[in-house]
């Protein structure tokens, strides 16, 4: 595609060098994936600098270079006068930009959905997806745990493990639209709506779950948390909201001049869907659903009361998309479990094992609470304390946990480039002294995992909480390939010789 960024919708040049258009193949950020027509986005992240990675984008075949550090930019241009060099007040905006005019907007084809919070955020954007499916519109997925079609998971190497950057974000919507897919659920986290990785994309319907304390070692402050989430809202058609969570719901309809649909769990809160009444049993949830004063039994295979509140989300979008109550419900039988999400796996001798990626305080307490309620002789619950993430959380995680289960086994998820030991060390602080159950400890995720089953017992729920990005562990920049699901198949089977 022959490229003359001047006539780009959005983006803002302040000055360029060199050939003013440029024949462009591929929109890269990171040096080594550029190949002959690349343009190489000079991204200035938290660690590096990509205006220190021109040289090589140029040699891998980069023909043009958009930057924001004009010395830098013009000092390359006389070097390689063949190259279009753009300088913009902005990198991150004019990449999101240039990607949606490359890949000719294919936003424009997608009911988008947009979902934030600090827990919830995957849960609800795989029910929505999954909801939207029952209800005859593909829909696709992106997500923590991965990307899909309305059919199943594509590969694709995410470049974030939540909200991709923008470039490969409308790169994936061309990819749904090309499969047919005609609406895309996705999780769009803090740090991507302030590094504006959504720039542009308008969102048909934004959710908001909940709002607590998490990912300070990006934002510092919790003002600033709670302000990049509200971005998402400034950039919606319509809204659904959780008035359960006063962190956010406030600011929410503060700004919302479109249509919102609010949902609670409590009767007097004035939301337009109230939820209540529920009950869990070995097949799933059950729960009362009131809808402006429509009052309607709620039935699905999904376990856990706070994803009863999830689900009231997913409820809310369909209606705003269109469908009615009664072609909702008819469906919700047929929702299927979440990866990861509290999913439920039978083991021998009537053991359940959970798989939930529960990785902040709250989440922990509520899916050790939700877990209790499962008939078990005993609850036998991993938690992490996740290196990638602030330290200051680790001991809360443990506080969240004591007294909750039998036997906690703590583990680190995702080390990054700290010693797991004293990962360990740091959740263990949180504990009372003496402990209130007995705690194991296991340097990696899959002793952690080995260890927990190991402990257990006929007819004993054992609970994985937090867990893996993208299937895999990160230590030291490396990806390493992680399955909780393998390793308990693989440790059943060595034991009975099947599962």
């Amino acid at each position: 595609m022959k490229l003359q960024f001047a006539q780009i919708p959005g983006v803002r040049i302040v000055k360029s060098f060199g050939p003013e258009s440029a024949d462009i193949q591929a929109i890269v950020y990171n040096s080594s994936a550029a190949r002959n027509g690349s343009a190489f986005f000079c991204v200035i992240g938290e660690n590096t600098d990509g205006h220190l990675y021109i040289e090589p984008a140029i040699e891998n075949g980069a023909q043009a270079i958009i930057g924001s550090n004009e010395e830098i930019l013009s000092q390359q241009a006389k070097r390689y006068p063949a190259v279009s060099f753009v300088l913009v007040a902005d990198v991150r905006n004019a990449l999101a930009h240039t990607a949606d005019f490359f890949f000719s907007s294919p936003q424009h084809d997608l009911f988008k959905i947009g979902v934030t919070g600090t827990n919830g955020k995957t849960t609800t954007a795989t029910y929505v997806r999954n909801l939207f499916n029952l209800l005859g519109t593909p829909c696709g997925f992106i997500g923590t745990t991965g990307i899909e079609t309305a059919e199943g998971k594509v590969p694709f190497k995410k470049s974030t493990p939540t909200t991709p950057i923008a470039s490969d974000i409308h790169q994936i919507f061309s990819m749904l639209v090309d499969a047919d897919t005609q609406a895309v659920a996705m999780e769009v986290s803090s740090t991507a709506l302030d590094q504006q990785r959504v720039e542009g994309i308008v969102f048909d319907v934004a959710i908001h779950t909940n709002l607590s304390e998490e990912h300070l070692e990006y934002h510092k402050t919790f003002e600033h948390y709670r302000e990049s989430k509200l971005k998402l809202f400034e950039r919606a058609k319509a809204a659904v909201v959780n008035l359960d969570d006063p962190g956010l719901s406030g600011g929410i309809l503060a700004v919302a001049d479109y249509p919102v649909l609010s949902y609670s769990q409590d009767p007097s809160s004035g939301a337009d869907l109230i939820w209540g009444d529920y009950s869990a049993s070995a097949q799933g949830m059950r729960f009362e659903l009131n809808y402006r004063g429509d009052v309607r039994m709620i039935e699905a295979p999904l376990f856990g009361d706070y994803n009863a509140a999830n689900l009231t989300a997913a409820i809310a979008t369909a209606l705003h998309a269109g469908h009615s109550l009664e072609q909702i419900i008819a469906v919700l039988p047929d929702m299927p479990q979440v990866e990861g999400r509290f999913q439920v796996i039978r083991g021998p001798e009537e053991r359940t094992i959970i798989l939930d990626y529960a990785h902040t305080p709250v989440a922990i307490d509520a899916v050790l609470k939700e877990a209790r309620k499962l008939p078990h002789r005993r609850l036998i619950a991993l938690i992490a304390g996740i290196g990638i993430r602030d330290f200051a959380k680790m001991p809360k995680m443990a506080k969240a946990s004591e007294g909750k289960a039998d036997v906690l086994v703590v583990t680190v998820d995702h080390p990054g480039y700290n010693d797991p030991d004293e990962v360990v060390s740091e959740v263990i602080k949180g504990f009372s002294v003496p402990y209130m159950q007995k705690v194991l400890k296991a340097p990696t995720r899959k002793q952690a995992v080995e260890k927990a089953l190991e402990e257990s017992g006929p007819e004993d729920i054992i609970l994985l909480s937090s867990g893996c990005i993208n299937g895999a562990q990160i230590i030291k920049g490396e990806h390493i390939p992680h399955s909780d699901e393998a390793i308990i198949e693989a440790f059943f089977s060595s034991k009975t010789g099947e599962f």
